[in-house]
């Protein structure tokens, strides 16, 4: 994720159902960050329903995907996902196991499948699971920019 916001990328998050909300929280926590000193990344939020075509009009090549549902890997967040990689994208999804368990998983590049199906310990598993992005995201570019390492 560093090296593609070194490159110009952008955050680029979407959910189904609830977790839109998750993904606008997402993308102002990467916008506008609570921790004195951290960088303001570039991200957005799209709002549905048709994320596979928001996706093609709205993303490039160097930004990032993360899509966000409590269900298991699979529909519209999945299909977007699916669409991001085909576009050059990098992909990081997070989904709920489901009633049989995690599928369907080659959606993205980075699948995080939280292993309940309980969709209140899904979300709990996956505000930790962004948040941890969030401050890897931060740790490796300050590595980067006291290393003098090329992003």
């Amino acid at each position: 994720m560093v090296t593609r916001f070194g490159r110009g990328g952008r955050l680029v998050v979407f959910g189904d159902g609830g977790s839109t909300c998750d993904a606008a929280h997402v993308a102002v926590e990467f916008v506008h960050p609570v921790i004195v000193g951290k960088r303001a990344l570039p991200a957005s939020v799209l709002p549905g329903p048709d994320l596979v075509t928001q996706v093609g009009l709205l993303a490039d090549p160097d930004d990032i995907a993360l899509g966000i549902s409590t269900g298991p890997p699979g529909g519209p967040v999945a299909d977007a996902l699916r669409a991001a990689r085909g576009a050059g994208l990098l992909t990081v999804g997070l989904f709920g196991a489901g009633p049989s368990g995690p599928r369907g998983v080659a959606a993205a590049e980075h699948v995080f499948v939280a292993a309940s199906t309980d969709p209140l310990v899904v979300k709990e598993i996956q505000v930790t699971t962004y948040h941890l992005l969030w401050e890897l995201v931060h740790v490796f570019a300050e590595w980067a920019d006291r290393s003098g390492v090329a992003r």
